[in-house]
């Protein structure tokens, strides 16, 4: 029977929606986690009568035909890239996006990879780094006596070095933009990869037109919404469950066949 294979599709495919719901509660607290939604196609079908065809020699045809379905499959996880919220730290290497554009973070194999997390730590050489270590670009160093950091709304650092009383400019932060954001490539650890989808990074200054400001002492927090979540994690398992009960339902007719005589 054939309700059995479509039903089946069906759980399959709300199994993949709980993981893709299921992944974004698990990070609403991951720092510039950006949520996926699941998106769904029909299978092919079965024409049992095709819609036009003639049905007399005069030309008639068929208004309405009648077609067969097979199933569901998943599409898309597509990455909703909208902004999150922005939390205040009070930390000085903390710096967070407001608007469009991504920090730039040079990997240990040279790639640049990506991202909106801006927590930012220094290393033992005074270089501003990651979380995990990785060098943000484009590369500004701290000298070991620096105190009272300050970074600009445009993405301009600037320290006081020593007893000096005036303050000094580190460097500039610089952030990329990309045509189609939501066709990067997550690679985990907050990162993203430049892929053909997402087209070739721009890359200009904070502030200028099309690019967001920086926020120093703050963080973007996930953009997931609980309640939403709840409520799309509440209609999969309903879901899920009315397919099961189809199984059921095509199991008895089909037992019910087999002890006719």
């Amino acid at each position: 029977m054939r309700a059995l294979h479509i039903a089946a599709t069906g759980m399959l495919a709300q199994e993949r929606n709980v993981e893709v719901t299921s992944n974004n509660i698990a990070n609403m607290r991951t720092t510039g986690f950006k949520k996926q939604r699941a998106q769904f196609q029909d299978l092919l079908y079965q024409d049992l009568r095709r819609v036009g065809s003639n049905t007399s020699t005069s030309g008639t045809q068929v208004p309405v035909g009648v077609q067969i379905g097979s199933g569901v499959r998943l599409a898309a996880t597509t990455r909703i890239m909208s902004q999150g919220e922005l939390e205040g730290t009070d930390k000085e290497l903390d710096v967070a996006i407001n608007g469009e554009g991504y920090f730039q973070i040079t990997l240990p194999d040279g790639r640049t990879a990506y991202t909106r997390d801006g927590s930012f730590e220094l290393d033992s050489a005074g270089q501003l780094v990651t979380a995990d270590g990785y060098i943000v670009q484009p590369g500004i160093t701290f000298p070991d006596d620096t105190s009272d950091i300050t970074v600009s709304s445009d993405g301009e650092v600037q320290v006081t070095i020593g007893d000096e009383t005036t303050t000094t400019t580190l460097g500039q932060f610089t952030l990329a933009r990309f045509v189609n954001k939501a066709g990067l490539e997550p690679m985990g650890e907050n990162l993203f990869l430049e892929t053909p989808s997402s087209g070739a990074p721009q890359v200009a200054v904070p502030n200028d037109e099309g690019y967001g400001s920086l926020l120093q002492g703050y963080l973007e927090a996930a953009n997931v919404n609980s309640v939403t979540e709840i409520s799309d994690l509440i209609a999969a398992q309903r879901a899920y469950e009315m397919n099961s009960r189809v199984i059921q339902a095509a199991d008895d007719m089909l037992s019910a066949t087999s002890q006719l005589t």
